[in-house]
């Protein structure tokens, strides 16, 4: 059965832990969802781990909905959920809706997710209110990289530890039905946890979350630029692709490959007609 947002409740009520990755391909998804994995974000991160961008801030609607299409046609069970980018919501209420309304209907996501606390609530009331479920995201949010200035740790002093806290009280109430919390501390993640109703979903969070996520590229070690601390590195894939195609590089240099096994045959009879 297809994976929705009521998956995601129950599994909260349940205490199952949601096991997330991001994506961003019909091959990829196909292998997750054969897996089992429960969703699947299209992230905005493809910005920096399928083209190449130093930030997520040059991603477009266009690349999301490219990227999201080709997901969802691989998907199988699992939910797609798609990241909105940076100014396709900031902008207010209508840009907000009909980009949301852009994911789903030509990026084929059945959720949309963006990032911000109470200063985007009236978006996310608004795409709830037409019918498309919404997943908040808070604490180290990427777009805002550049007011952060860099990828650091959030909520870790009092005042910041509050306003991530009525944040998530924000985008609860406004109608998401989860929130991602990434890199803030374990204990403000648990704590967060058990005082909503929504699932939370971690990276570099701790265990106490509702679930976990990551960049499927981190935890197969395909992506070097930059490995977060959290990334644990499930499969060494990168190195096995960089040996396959030495092997590949020798092979074809040596005349080994293609081998008989790996070519056609034409009859001898019809290639003496040719001449």
């Amino acid at each position: 059965m297809k994976k929705t947002v009521r998956t995601f409740q129950m599994a909260k009520e349940n205490g199952r832990k949601i096991t997330m990755l991001t994506t961003y391909d019909y091959s990829t998804a196909r292998l997750m969802d054969e897996a089992g994995i429960d969703a699947v974000l299209v992230g905005d991160s493809l910005g920096n781990t399928m083209l190449g961008y130093e930030d997520t801030v040059s991603v477009t609607m266009e690349d999301m909905i490219h990227h999201g299409a080709a997901v969802a046609r691989g998907a199988g069970s699992m939910m797609v959920v798609v990241d909105m980018p940076f100014m396709s919501f900031q902008t207010g209420v209508y840009d907000a809706l009909a980009n949301a309304g852009r994911l789903m209907k030509e990026g084929r996501a059945a959720a949309v997710k963006l990032e911000g606390g109470k200063t985007v609530c009236p978006q996310i009331k608004a795409i709830t209110g037409a019918g498309i479920p919404v997943m908040a995201h808070l604490g180290l949010t990427p777009q805002s990289v550049n007011a952060f200035g860099g990828n650091r740790v959030q909520g870790k002093s009092e005042e910041a530890a509050k306003q991530i806290i009525e944040d998530a009280y924000a985008v609860q109430e406004a109608g998401a039905f989860a929130v991602v919390l990434e890199c803030i501390p374990a204990k403000l993640a648990s704590l967060i946890t058990n005082k909503l109703d929504i699932p939370t979903i971690g990276i570099g969070a701790g265990n106490g979350c509702d679930g976990q996520i990551l960049v499927y590229q981190d935890m197969l070690g395909m992506f070097s630029d930059y490995v977060p601390k959290f990334a644990k590195k499930f499969a060494d894939v990168g190195t096995v692709m960089k040996s396959a195609f030495a092997d590949y590089i020798k092979e074809v240099s040596d005349g080994i490959y293609p081998s008989e096994e790996h070519t056609f045959k034409i009859d001898d009879e019809v290639l003496e007609k040719l001449y």
